[in-house]
């Protein structure tokens, strides 16, 4: 189910004990069910929203996570946990998952088998990394780990794209004011002009020219931009061979390319560490970090990493003919297999490609910041010098 409606009720049991709620279904009726199976009289159910994953942030899911992990350590019951989180949670949406986790739970359903139902919720590696720690017992460290691993990916990935975004807004706004300035003000001066009957500078004239042509033709523009961008995101979701011809062609965008590779290296690797601390088989791991990844191109190198292993293969000789990952993966993988601390090396691995990508950001955002400050000053103070180079032979004209 993609979509979960929330519903708000209230009810009254035998004893006239008033009760009021919130809970996920796909109609009133099935609320009204429900409470009747709990020998509870419907009063009130009214509809609210339908929740989808985007509806669900990120911050609330690592909040929810360490939380469980400090209730878990100090003692208190898997139940008992999401009943108090339950309670204690300011959203009704998540006052109704946590109070839908612990009836799963009080029937006898594993944990991590209730997360895994709701996967507009938890990503794949939730439950995996549950699992784990439902069979080690030692749920509280898998939450731990799990916790942290998210934090630094969310962080990572807000800052790539805080990194990649500012250039394009920075255009967007130069794109803006030029196109403003010559549909709105240029002709207010082309106006003035005329009056003096005395012929232009070229240069100025070039821009009246695109003045005029963006005016006459501006809307046939949007239009296409328009199409073109709804034709984009439905080659993009629904055409494989387009999704990896456009993640093979940001992999050759200098500067952005590796921002985008090493985010990825280092959810690859810092999955593929945790799975291995938490005593999974590598093939395991690698099926685990593949339910992770969104991108087409590197679920299927993954896929090729499992099939290389499967044929009895070490890890490293598959990462060094692969195109996707760079030499260092290649020498520490052949390391850590070597000398039986794999988890180690890799964890190395997820570190460095997390530091650099964070440096390199760092670098990107420093670096476009006066570079794009140039281009709009360019493009503004052309459109301004256009506009001011007739005042200067006003006076010839004049006379």
């Amino acid at each position: 189910m993609n979509k979960r409606i929330l519903f708000r009720w209230q009810s009254i049991d035998d004893s006239g004990q008033l009760y009021q709620g919130s809970r996920f279904a796909s109609s009133a009726a099935q609320i009204a069910a429900e409470l009747a199976a709990e020998q509870q009289l419907p009063l009130k159910i009214s509809r609210g929203r339908r929740y989808s994953a985007r509806h669900w942030q990120w911050q609330q899911k690592i909040a929810f996570v360490r939380q469980l992990a400090t209730l878990l350590k100090a003692g208190m019951p898997l139940t008992g946990c999401l009943q108090l989180l339950g309670e204690d949670h300011h959203e009704p949406s998540w006052q109704a998952l946590l109070l839908w986790l612990q009836q799963s739970i009080s029937s006898g359903e594993p944990f991590s088998q209730a997360m895994a139902q709701w996967p507009e919720v938890f990503p794949p590696l939730f439950p995996a990394l549950i699992h784990i720690g439902e069979l080690t017992g030692e749920l509280d460290e898998c939450c731990i780990q799990l916790a942290n691993q998210q934090e630094r990916q969310q962080e990572l990935q807000q800052k790539v794209k805080k990194a990649l975004r500012y250039p394009l807004f920075i255009l967007a706004v130069a794109l803006l004011v030029s196109v403003g300035m010559l549909v709105f003000v240029l002709p207010e001066f082309v106006a003035i002009y005329r009056t003096f009957n005395a012929p232009l500078p070229a240069f100025t004239a070039a821009v009246i020219t695109l003045s005029q042509s963006v005016q006459q033709h501006g809307l046939f523009f949007i239009t296409f931009i328009i199409v073109s961008g709804i034709l984009w995101r439905t080659q993009r979701s629904k055409s494989l061979p387009w999704q990896r011809y456009e993640q093979r062609q940001l992999l050759r965008i200098p500067l952005i390319a590796a921002l985008y590779q090493g985010s990825l290296l280092s959810q690859i690797f810092t999955t593929l560490a945790m799975t291995q601390r938490a005593g999974l088989t590598l093939l395991q791991s690698l099926q685990a970090v593949e339910k992770t990844l969104s991108p087409l191109l590197w679920r299927e190198a993954i896929t090729q990493l499992q099939q290389h292993i499967t044929k009895g293969h070490p890890l490293h000789q598959a990462l060094k003919s692969h195109l996707l990952f760079t030499p260092l993966c290649y020498q520490l993988v052949k390391v850590g297999e070597e000398s039986g601390s794999l988890d180690t090396l890799l964890e190395r691995l997820a570190i460095w490609h997390e530091q650099k990508t964070h440096q390199l950001a760092d670098q990107l955002a420093a670096a476009l910041e006066p570079l794009m400050m140039m281009v709009i000053g360019g493009i503004v103070g052309t459109l301004v010098v256009a506009m001011y180079l007739p005042v200067f032979r006003l006076g010839d004209a004049l006379g």
